[in-house]
């Protein structure tokens, strides 16, 4: 396969999308719910779509794997750029025309379906786009252009929305879409046209099971780092996102100003982190060896420990705000590492072919684990209210376990893995 070495300049034409993208699609996916409830005046309602609003981006995964390994995924991308911002067009047309509260839950049921096709294109893409020793560096950018648009599209967003309105910000995040597809056309990514002898309909029921079989059979330890990915979610992420905001808003007995005003300051401090782990994982490269990845795992469960201290001691709430923040910047970083870890090594040891179905089933099987995380964690620190310090022991356990079968997990990969990064780098140069 004839590539650049490094970073071509298609695959900055694809970060270039990326932002432009990832961005029109964070400012929408604030802008309505908070729309939502601005009009409606229901928190339920918005509960209610907000966490429906998974299922697509679960659901359309598994699909998007399938086309990214059958479409030229320059055309996927193009098309679905194109598709989100006549979407957003027709919304924009239909608005106070139609019920509201149906029309942002299937606008967020389509941008979440859409992302879910759109990311396996991108992650497919990485491998024939750079050479083998570069793919973890384009993981990490990758990575960090989905954080900083996390960050910055919702703030920016808000400011929005809070002078202009829901239309004015809407139309921006059309224009993005539409400016992210035109910019793509002119983006070469190679392909290969395979053959069909059989129906969509069962070449797609045949792709699915092949992948599946590929991650739970042939290449067992990708389903169980897989699973390892889901814990992640399950319990870290779930923790960070449900009980962060209990603790400060709550628990810590700040004003209702201060609370909301330290709560941003910890969110972006948690984006920053994830940004940090980025930067660092492209910094490392080839010198990170997925067999040793378990290890992040197992410090982000110790981390929680001090944490649980410092609750069950009930310190002082800027203490406990500073810790808070602190071990959640950590753990990002490290599950940010984690993360790109894992994707590098399967889009470097993934048979091309079968890139977009692997990654969307970890894509999919992840999702589905974190909205379970968030209501059990919801219940627990209702009903724990006061003894939350017993769930974070109970994470920092659990994050150990997950720690340890990945352990074994990337223990299968076998010594010969170890320099997959620098052998695939010199076979390609």
């Amino acid at each position: 396969m004839n590539q650049e070495k490094g970073f071509s300049k298609d695959f900055w034409l694809v970060v270039i999308g990326q932002i432009i993208s990832l961005f029109g699609n964070a400012v929408m996916r604030f802008a309505l719910p908070i729309h939502l409830l601005n009009v409606t005046g229901s928190a339920a309602v918005l509960g209610v779509v907000s966490g429906c609003a998974f299922i697509p981006l679960a659901v359309m995964s598994p699909i998007g794997g399938i086309i990214a390994d059958r479409v030229n995924k320059r055309n996927i991308m193009v098309f679905l750029d194109f598709f989100t911002s006549a979407l957003t067009i027709m919304f924009l047309l239909l608005y106070g025309k139609v019920n509201i509260t149906g029309l942002v839950l299937v606008m967020l049921f389509m941008l979440y379906g859409i992302s879910g096709a759109y990311q396996p294109s991108v992650q497919a893409s990485i491998p024939v786009l750079v050479s083998g020793e570069k793919v973890m560096p384009a993981n990490a950018v990758i990575n960090m252009v989905s954080s900083l648009s996390g960050l910055l599209g919702p703030a920016l967003g808000g400011v929005a929305y809070s002078l202009w309105g829901i239309y004015p910000v809407l139309v921006i995040a059309a224009g993005c879409f539409f400016l992210s597809a035109v910019m793509e056309i002119f983006i070469h990514i190679p392909f290969s046209q395979r053959s069909r002898n059989v129906s969509v309909l069962r070449e797609a029921k045949t792709d699915l099971k092949k992948s599946i079989s590929y991650i739970s059979r042939e290449k067992s330890e990708i389903g169980k780092l897989t699973l390892c990915c889901a814990g992640v979610n399950l319990v870290m992420s779930s923790l960070m996102i449900i009980g962060l905001p209990v603790i400060v808003m709550q628990l810590l007995k700040f004003s209702e100003s201060e609370a909301s005003r330290l709560y941003g300051f910890m969110q972006a401090a948690l984006a920053v982190g994830g940004l940090a782990g980025g930067i660092g994982a492209g910094a490392l490269g080839a010198r990170l060896k997925v067999s040793n990845s378990w290890k992040l795992l197992a410090y982000c469960g110790g981390l929680l420990v001090p944490i649980g201290v410092i609750l069950m001691l009930d310190g002082p709430a800027y203490l406990t705000y500073g810790a808070l923040t602190i071990v959640g910047m950590v753990i990002m970083a490290f599950a940010s590492i984690y993360t790109i870890q894992i994707m590098s090594y399967i889009q470097i040891t993934v048979p091309q072919e079968m890139i977009g179905k692997v990654i969307a089933w970890i894509i999919a099987v992840s999702t589905c684990a974190q909205p379970v995380g968030q209501m059990a964690y919801g219940f627990l620190f209702e009903k724990l209210s006061d003894g939350v310090f017993v769930i974070f022991y109970a994470a920092a356990v659990l994050g150990l376990l997950i720690a340890w079968y990945s352990r074994k997990a990337s223990g299968e990969l076998g010594s010969e893995r170890q320099g997959q990064y620098q052998t695939q780098g010199e076979a390609q140069a």
